[in-house]
This record gives C-alpha cells, sequence and structure tokens, in this order.
C-alpha cells in the first residue's frame, strides 16, 4: 500500500467519526467546511431535509477582488463572515460546525472566528 493510500483512508476515517456525531436541522444547520489548497468552501446544511440552506466561498462575487491583497487566514475569515450574514437573513442564531477531515486551526478556525464575529452561536 502506498503512502498515498493510507494517508487517504486515515483522513476518512477521521472525516466519518467527525461528522457521526454532528447533526443539523432546518433551525440548526450543519457548517461543513472544505478546505482545498487554495480555496476555502462552507455550507449550511440541514440533514433532515438534507437541503443546503446557505453556502459561501472565497469564489463568491463579493469576496472576488478583496482576497488577491488578503492572506488565505484573512480570507477564510470574511467567507465565514458572509457565510453568517447569509444565515442571519434566514433567521438563523445558530449552527453546528463541521470541520470534517480538517484541523481546528488556521484557516478552519479562522472561518469559524468569522462567523462568530457575526453573531452567530457555534
Amino acid at each position: 500500500m502506498t503512502s498515498t493510500r493510507k494517508i487517504d483512508k486515515v483522513r476518512e476515517r477521521r472525516k466519518k467519526r467527525v461528522r457521526s456525531k454532528l447533526y443539523g436541522t432546518k433551525l440548526r444547520p450543519r457548517l461543513s467546511v472544505f478546505r482545498s489548497s487554495r480555496y476555502i468552501y462552507v455550507q449550511a446544511i440541514a440533514d433532515d431535509t438534507g437541503e443546503t440552506l446557505a453556502q459561501a466561498s472565497a469564489l463568491n462575487k463579493e469576496l472576488r477582488g478583496k482576497p488577491e491583497g488578503l492572506k488565505k487566514v484573512e480570507t477564510a475569515r470574511e467567507v465565514g463572515k458572509l457565510l453568517a450574514k447569509e444565515l442571519l437573513s434566514k433567521n438563523i442564531q445558530e449552527a453546528v460546525f463541521d470541520r470534517g477531515r480538517f484541523l481546528y486551526h488556521g484557516r478552519v478556525k479562522s472561518l469559524a472566528e468569522g462567523i462568530r464575529e457575526m453573531g452567530v452561536k457555534l
């Protein structure tokens, strides 16, 4: 078994372990995070209906001009603020943070802090 396959299996196990403990509803959605080497994506999911309530990423129109001067961590915070605005406009005050297979530091932590800054409780 090559090291890449082993790493993928470890990541997949971590993702399943984290997600097995979380569940989102329309009033308290699960915020699922995906982090690529270049961008960060987050979506609010109601698991009871299987519906995506809101989404934000570094590729959104509102952020397209900003990230050029920002570092990745600062961009992640802006993405968090953007998602929080969308959630608050839909009258969602609380959410469950799902970091997936990613450790809670760096860009993932910054994203969560950006969401909290806008007043959404995680």
